[in-house]
């Protein structure tokens, strides 16, 4: 039986990650910052909670100590994040810092922690969600992205060492999901841009907006196979609207792109 232990696991992908590998028999290890208010996934068989914030280093050496008592881990799935939307001028050095202690400092910290046991095992698998828009230029949400094309960089930056010490690395590469974007983005206003960012927010909470995007649940298979399928493939680009956008970049280039998300989000 093998053991998955999954950061941000308390919704979105990371919950549906975590019930789809406990379905599959998968010894789960799913953190989140408040697993008290978790009503569901602790009523699953072989699913243990833990409480995590990414952004505490102290948290996350204690879950490293915890988990390997629980079992040891074969992969580590860096799902953890938010989203900081605004403009970059608005953002104080405080919500910048944090942006960047979760989305990435985070991520690498606790990868750094599994690290020597990956390496006396000769085995483990480390799998990362980025996002499209590493690639794709979405209005105000510049450092958000830049924190997931540091992930994708990383990734492949760590992936030949890892090879040498036979350890596997891949990233997921989802696009606009079916879950509470607006609702748990950190909003961050300007007078100067407040029209602007208005739109924004009112294209991703149209249903339009929602119906062309993939269901975590759907993710979480691509999950499941990236941690399966034993391939050396690095990027699993996710879902049917990922795999759409990123051809039409290869395709069209990023001016195009950037015109046309000028054009989507304000006329």
């Amino acid at each position: 039986m093998k053991t998955i232990l999954i950061t941000g696991a308390s919704s979105g992908l990371g919950k549906a990650a975590a019930k789809l590998f406990a379905g599959k028999g998968w010894i789960v290890i799913a953190t989140m910052r408040n697993p008290e208010k978790e009503t569901e996934l602790h009523k699953m068989t072989n699913v243990h909670l833990l409480q995590l914030d990414i952004g505490n280093n102290d948290q996350i050496n204690d879950v490293i100590k915890k988990a390997w008592v629980i079992s040891p881990v074969d992969v580590l799935f860096n799902n953890a994040g938010y989203v900081l939307l605004g403009p970059m001028e608005a953002m104080n050095n405080e919500q910048i810092t944090q942006q960047v202690n979760v989305n990435l400092l985070g991520t690498i910290r606790i990868t750094n922690g599994f690290l020597p046991n990956f390496r006396e095992r000769k085995s483990g698998l480390i799998i990362t969600t980025t996002s499209l828009g590493a690639y794709t230029p979405e209005p105000f949400m510049a450092l958000y992205k830049a924190t997931k094309a540091a992930l994708e960089a990383w990734t492949e930056g760590m992936s030949i060492e890892l090879d040498k010490i036979g350890v596997g690395i891949k990233t997921i590469i989802p696009s606009f999901m079916k879950t509470n974007f607006v609702d748990n983005a950190q909003v961050v206003m300007h007078p100067a841009y407040e029209r602007w960012i208005h739109q924004v927010l009112d294209v991703y909470t149209r249903p339009e907006t929602g119906a062309s995007a993939d269901t975590p649940e759907a993710i979480a298979e691509i999950v499941f196979e990236a941690a399966t399928d034993d391939k050396k493939q690095m990027h699993y680009f996710a879902g049917n609207d990922a795999i759409q956008r990123y051809g039409w970049l290869q395709k069209e280039g990023i001016e195009a792109v950037k015109l046309a998300m000028e054009k989507c989000f304000f006329e």
